[in-house]
């Protein structure tokens, strides 16, 4: 193996250098995407005291742990519920992953939001958010969202913004803040790489895996919104 290594590298300077130039241009074209998201991202990003309202919070699937969520998604779900009690949004859209019977991050999220304070009939359920493009899509396309504030990590919600707005969404994100642990490090590697996803799906604005039929729940939840938000 070592030898055929040896015998694949440039046997001359000018052949070092276009070894090095292609490998700089590799590693410019990764960067695109990620740099796109953070230029066309910088000024929706906001913090649970001063994002402008909207109807709408969505709260994006992080896991969970035991069946409840797992710290991260309930850093994101303690940032909603101080949305709705100061009056922000009025309703949340809660989107993750239900494909098991023994998985069911949606329902996990309702749970510890109503625990927390927020009236069951404002939340609203996502049950086929299997990724940040299907969440975005199914909630302009199934749900009927066009404006709203977006709950999740730094890392991530620049993602959600980008294809939220690709999927027809006036969108502010809440960046929730994480110490910056093992878990964080790993998600901001791994977003470099999703970003590139992200470009694709903005570009081609592809079918979610399930789109379904036209659902009313968020203008159920928000009927009557009229009245103090925190009710």
């Amino acid at each position: 193996m070592l030898g055929w290594v040896r015998r694949r590298l440039p046997r001359t300077r000018r052949g070092w250098r276009r070894l090095v130039q292609g490998g700089v241009l590799v590693c410019v074209l990764a960067l695109l995407p990620a740099t796109w998201l953070r230029l066309s991202t910088d000024d929706r990003i906001r913090t649970v005291a001063d994002v402008p309202s909207a109807p709408v919070g969505v709260v994006f699937g992080a896991g969970l742990w035991n069946g409840e969520p797992s710290p991260y998604l309930a850093h994101r779900l303690d940032a909603a519920v101080r949305l709705y009690k100061d009056g922000r949004v009025h309703a949340l859209l809660v989107t993750g992953d239900n494909s098991r019977h023994d998985y069911d991050e949606p329902d996990a999220m309702r749970a510890y939001l109503v625990k927390r304070g927020v009236p069951d009939r404002r939340i609203v359920s996502d049950f086929a958010g299997f990724d940040t493009w299907d969440s975005c899509s199914r909630a302009r396309r199934v749900f009927g969202v066009h404006k709203a504030v977006l709950v999740s990590q730094g890392f991530h919600v620049r993602r959600a913004l980008a294809l939220c707005g690709a999927a027809g969404i006036d969108a502010y994100g809440v960046a929730v803040a994480e110490p910056h642990d093992v878990t964080w490090y790993f998600g901001g590697t791994r977003e470099v790489v999703a970003a590139g996803k992200a470009a694709l799906d903005a570009t081609f604005e592809p079918d979610p895996h399930f789109l379904g039929p036209r659902e009313r729940g968020i203008e159920r939840a928000l009927a009557g919104r009229g009245s103090s938000g925190s009710r």
